[in-house]
Parts: structure tokens; sequence; C-alpha cells
């Protein structure tokens, strides 16, 4: 069953409110991950948890490209913020994404490169980022456009955060968008990132994760929800 969107969240609050939002949903099971496919704004829509991490999160895509052949994949979620100026509950939308933690420097390589295709940076679809932008605006939320980075590791430590900035330039980590990047590229399939910022990836970052999840999942689905309705 072909859908026109996916949408992909690691945490049951990421994706909770979407599923209950689908109309005539069925769940179906693909590679064990539970898949809701039902209509959200005249589109058909699948959303599934794929649970935290990069490989978790590959899964999850490829088994929701191979069985649903969206024409978007949306990664929807919470994340750290790296830039400056960027606050808990503010709205990240990833116009590119890297690996912080693939590194063959050793070899010769760039920090970020991945082996077999030379990319470090995979760019999210252009139209979704200007809807995603324009959307932000129209329901009042602090956005930021720019590089996220996502790496298997909570960034909680100061000389984790500056060495990703430095690296990279990115605004915002987490731990699957560029993971689900990375898979949507190599099928040949458009992508979006959404990132609701709910700590400053520092050392205070486990407090203030668990303090502003609820609020920050509630604005990721928001701009998820408008995503949809404007595709």
């Amino acid at each position: 069953m072909k859908v026109d969107i996916g949408i992909i969240g690691a945490l049951e609050n990421e994706v909770e409110e979407l599923i209950s939002l689908l109309e005539d949903s069925a769940k179906e099971s693909v590679g064990g991950i539970d898949f809701y496919v039902g209509s959200l704004y005249s589109k058909r829509v699948a959303i599934a948890k794929c649970g935290v991490g990069k490989v978790f999160a590959a899964i999850c895509a490829e088994a929701m490209i191979i069985k649903y052949a969206p024409s978007l994949v949306v990664n929807t979620g919470v994340g750290g913020a790296l830039g400056c100026g960027i606050k808990t509950t503010d709205t990240v939308i990833a116009d590119r994404l890297v690996q912080h933690d693939m590194d063959t420097t050793a070899i010769g390589d760039e920090p970020g490169l991945i082996s077999g295709i030379n990319k470090v940076y995979f760019d999210a679809d252009a139209r979704a980022v200007a809807i995603l932008k324009e959307a932000s605006d129209a329901l009042g939320l602090s956005s930021h456009v720019g590089t996220v980075a996502s790496g298997d590791k909570f960034i909680a430590d100061s000389d984790d955060k500056e060495r990703i900035v430095r690296t990279f330039s990115a605004i915002a980590c987490e731990m699957e968008g560029a993971a689900i990047a990375h898979t949507a590229f190599v099928n040949n399939t458009s992508f979006a990132v959404i990132r609701a910022i709910s700590d400053s990836a520092d050392g205070e970052a486990s407090m203030s994760y668990l303090e502003f999840l609820p609020v920050a999942a509630k604005n990721s689905s928001a701009l998820t929800l408008e995503l949809v309705k404007r595709w």
C-alpha cells in the first residue's frame, strides 16, 4: 500500500498525538516495527516509532520505504541545542544532516564521511524546508534552519558540543535524523527532519531534557501536522 508521507519518531510521545489523529487507521507490523496507516488532511500517511539511535532509525526508514513507498519521509522529535541563541522549546528545521560520530579520519577521510557514497552531508528536501519554516512562523514558533548532527550518544558534555559545532557547524544534535537521511538518500526518497529543542546539550542536558520533553514533543508534532497539511 503506497502512502504519500511517512513519519518516524524515536519515542512514543513524539508520535502518539499524530497516531491519535489518523482517520481510518490500521496497524501493520513490518520487521518488528508497528506502522499505523491512515489519513491525515486527505493524505495517506504511515507513522512509526523507531526506537532510539541510528540503527533503529535506519531499520525503520528502510522498512517504511520498501513497504509504503512514501514520496516524503519526515523524522520528527526532540533534540539538543548547539547553536547560539537557540533555546528550549525552539524548533530546528534541518536543511542538511551529518553523522557526527562517523570517523574514518585515521585513513585520511574528512570527519563525517560516509564510505561508499563519499558524502558528509545529506540535504533535506528544499520544498519541505520552506513549508516548515513558513508553518513555524504561522504557528508562532521560534524556528531556526541549519545543520543537524546525529550520533549514537546523548550529548551532555560541553567538549562534545563544541567539537560538533566546530567540525560540522551544526545548530542541533540528536540520535536518528542523519541515519534516516542516509537511508532516504540511498533509496532516492525525499526527507525532512524536525527537532523541537528539549535541552542545551551541555552539563545540564539530562535535567532539562526530562523537564522540557513533553512541550518539545508537542511542538514537533504540531509542525509535522502543518507539513502534512501543506504538502
